[in-house]
């Protein structure tokens, strides 16, 4: 990875935030990933209605993790490579390998759905396990990115085109995978984030897409943090 010690210590050393492309969608990541492997560890894989409902989950979490892959090469490791050329080549590498453990992880989640009832709680556990390590080695993975792709990219491309290339990554996302997206992203954002975020989104989406964001995460807010991010954005706290 062509990342030099400077840009390392300008990250920082950075006196005031930049636009960060990584922050929000990897707390939604580390979020969903969470709860996906607590739901795989407590199931009753014999309980047939419990035993769908999970292995769904799983199945839900691979697919969002693949089309995350897909939006940072697409996006970010194109602006990368675009301004230095090979500083995305260990994480590029990474991804390709995350791509077939995706599948592998699918293949197996099909298998405990459709395995024998003996065989049920000796594949669950291995599930579990695979799984685990998957997201183990996500977490360091998301890290790398936080640290040393933000130090190439802010050190390349100022808030504006950062801002740009974010843009042009979320108008990409079909509508039913961005409401998925934030039911994991808001609800795990800090309140500064939160609002941030929904703020902009309702200065630049129409407003029943606003409505409908503001339904799927609503839910999942407790009582305090649905009041700030209600005085925040001018909404009634009701």
């Amino acid at each position: 990875m062509n990342i030099e010690p400077r840009e390392m210590r300008q990250l920082a050393e950075a006196a005031a935030p930049r636009v960060d492309l990584y922050a929000g969608i990897h707390k939604a990541l580390r979020a969903l990933m969470a709860d996906t492997l607590l739901a795989v560890g407590r199931m009753d894989c014999d309980d047939a209605p419990e035993l769908a409902e999970v292995t769904q989950r799983v199945m839900q979490l691979l697919d969002f993790c693949r089309s995350h892959l897909r939006h940072e090469n697409e996006f970010v490791h194109a602006a990368m490579e675009a301004r230095a050329p090979g500083a995305s080549g260990q994480i590029a590498h990474e991804h390709a390998q995350h791509e077939e453990e995706i599948a592998a992880l699918a293949a197996q989640t099909t298998a405990l759905l459709n395995c024998e009832a003996a065989a049920r709680a000796a594949d669950a556990l291995a599930l579990y396990r695979a799984l685990s390590l998957f997201i183990a080695h996500n977490f360091e993975h998301m890290h790398v990115e936080e640290t040393a792709h933000n130090a190439v990219l802010w050190a390349r491309y100022t808030d504006a085109e950062l801002t740009d290339i974010h843009n042009r990554l979320v108008a990409s996302i079909p509508p039913e995978e961005m409401m998925f997206a934030l039911r994991w992203l808001v609800p795990f954002m800090n309140p500064a984030e939160r609002a941030g975020m929904l703020a902009d989104m309702r200065a630049q989406a129409p407003a029943p897409a606003f409505a409908a964001a503001l339904e799927v995460v609503r839910p999942h807010l407790g009582e305090r943090e649905w009041a700030k991010l209600a005085a925040s954005l001018g909404l009634p706290a009701a």
